[in-house]
């Protein structure tokens, strides 16, 4: 009650009310415009405003009544203005989200048609896939059927092909009375006639290759180690005979009853020839070095005139310690001259005895010295260790020294003393296999090998006795007559050169060839030789008629 006192009392506070209910309608409206529910709040609002305008007017007086029905005509007009309002909004939104959905709903149909024309393409993929995985299949199936038939008629074909072999190889066992071991050896040796042929090109073709590219290089080599050492090659004798100043010094030298001579020869263990030659006394020995040191005692002896078995002993003792150190001397020159060092006593002393030793006229020291000289050449040239190579080539022959002493060729007995003395591999190698078949892993061995042939082989070097130089050309004549093809075979050049005549009916150019190769391979197998020997192969046909 004391509200509507006041209301009753003061009119301004019922146009307050008004004013209020004016703002609250547009505002109801404005905020419930987006339901229907909230405008229907709206309404009721409204209402209920204007009744309690109403009650308040009646209250008021006759003055208020016909206010508040204008204001209650002006409420209901603006609620239903508001309401109009509304409802406007109401259908205007309704028809922006009838809009927004119906643009959602075409844009969801237009995704899925792409998504069915798209199954649609992959459903026509997979059936095409289908239809061509069936297409495979069913050809696979065919071409397994059509590989189990062939792979069926091959193996019958083979059953057969091999019953038919089984039966041609008895019958052919049958007919020719061979087994089939005695009938392939008789192929194979048809087949081995039938490639002479061919065997004897391809020695040509790869001799020729061979020629061209080696021959020129070894020459240069050889020829320039021999020019850069170009050492007198003459050859050196040593001689076994003493002069005397007159025939009566014989007499002395033999002595009363042959007292002095039998000294003599006992202490030097040489013999001792006096014959009618005037003015020579001979001294015979096996030993180089004994015959050396009964040389220079006889000539002492003759010299000093007191010919007597006391003074021979003597002189003979001096003479051997004068020997032992001239041998020395000799060994540690020859080391020097060629730059070896750290040799084993006994090796230089061997070495020393090298300069009483001759082989073929030929001064073994001075041929090891020339030889360590052109294996050192020869290895600068080709990369090689010199140094190495020169003590290879100067020890190679130092068994000649000893070899009367022990058994065995002067290589085998080389090698025990070297390897004895501590001499590395390769210098062992070198003087085991300078004269045998040479192998590739010791190139110093190969070097010696040429080196020794080149001294050797050199004008005047060596001198060897008629009977082993009739002998030699025999050999090298009967080895290559023993060869099928050959006619005739001449030794030339000293045997550096062998001439064959092969058969022009049972020979051709390349079994000629074939011929020459076996040839130089037997004399490297048969024979001991220094340098090297040259086959020559000459096959001819010669025809003569007579004109009459």
């Amino acid at each position: 009650m004391p509200i509507l006192s006041s209301v009753y009392t003061d009119p301004n506070s019922l146009f307050a009310i008004q004013e209020s209910f004016n703002t609250l309608v547009p505002l109801a409206a404005a905020e419930n415009s987006t339901s229907s529910s909230t405008i229907i709040a709206s309404i009721v609002a409204l209402v209920l405003g204007g009744l309690l305008v109403y009650v308040v007017g009646l209250l008021m007086g006759r003055d208020a009544k016909s206010q508040s029905k204008r204001l209650l005509d002006q409420a209901k007009l603006d609620s239903e203005n508001t309401v109009k309002q509304a409802e406007l909004d109401k259908k205007e939104k309704l028809l922006q989200l009838q809009s927004k959905f119906d643009a959602d709903i075409q844009k969801q149909r237009e995704e899925v048609r792409k998504r069915e024309q798209g199954l649609d393409r992959r459903e026509e993929s997979l059936q095409q896939s289908s239809v061509d995985f069936r297409k495979q299949e069913k050809l696979v199936e065919n071409n397994q059927r059509k590989l189990a038939d062939r792979l069926e008629e091959v193996n019958r074909k083979n059953e057969e092909y091999t019953r038919l072999v089984q039966q041609q190889t008895s019958e052919l066992q049958r007919i020719t009375g061979l087994s089939k071991e005695e009938a392939g050896k008789q192929l194979l040796r048809n087949i081995e006639h039938e490639l002479q042929s061919e065997v004897g090109s391809v020695i040509l073709k790869h001799e020729k290759r061979i020629s061209e590219t080696v021959d020129q290089k070894s020459k240069d080599i050889l020829l320039t180690a021999m020019q850069r050492y170009a050492s007198a090659h003459t050859a050196e004798t040593t001689t076994s005979t003493v002069d005397i100043p007159n025939d009566d010094i014989k007499g002395r030298i033999i002595g009363r009853e042959g007292r002095n001579i039998r000294a003599f020869e006992k202490a030097t263990g040489t013999d001792v020839i006096i014959d009618d030659t005037p003015g020579v006394v001979i001294v015979s020995g096996f030993d180089p070095v004994r015959r050396e040191i009964a040389r220079q005692s006889l000539a002492k002896l003759i010299l000093d005139g007191r010919i007597h078995p006391t003074k021979i002993e003597e002189l003979v003792a001096a003479t051997e310690k004068e020997i032992a150190q001239f041998i020395i001397r000799k060994g540690d020159e020859a080391a020097s001259e060629v730059n070896v060092g750290g040799l084993h006593e006994r090796v230089i002393e061997m070495l020393g005895r090298l300069h009483f030793r001759t082989s073929y006229s030929q001064n073994v020291l001075r041929h090891s010295v020339e030889v360590a000289f052109l294996s050192g050449l020869m290895a600068e040239m080709i990369g090689l260790n010199a140094n190495l190579a020169r003590r290879c080539g100067l020890l190679h022959d130092i068994a000649k020294a000893a070899d009367h002493e022990l058994e065995g060729g002067h290589p085998k007995i080389g090698a025990d003393i070297l390897k004895r003395s501590g001499e590395n591999e390769s210098v062992v190698h070198a003087a085991l296999g300078h004269h045998d078949q040479l192998t590739t892993e010791f190139p110093y061995t190969l070097l010696v090998a040429t080196a020794d042939a080149c001294s050797a082989s050199r004008p005047g070097a060596r001198r060897e006795s008629l009977e082993r130089y009739i002998k030699r050309m025999e050999e090298l004549e009967t080895i290559a007559r023993a060869f099928p093809g050959v006619e005739q075979a001449f030794a030339i050049q000293a045997g550096r050169e062998l001439r064959v005549i092969a058969s022009a009916k049972d020979t051709d150019d390349a079994s000629a060839a074939k011929i020459c190769r076996d040839i130089a391979q037997a004399f490297e197998q048969q024979l001991t030789y220094p340098g090297e020997i040259k086959v020559t192969v000459v096959r001819e046909s010669r025809f003569t008629e007579l004109a009459r």
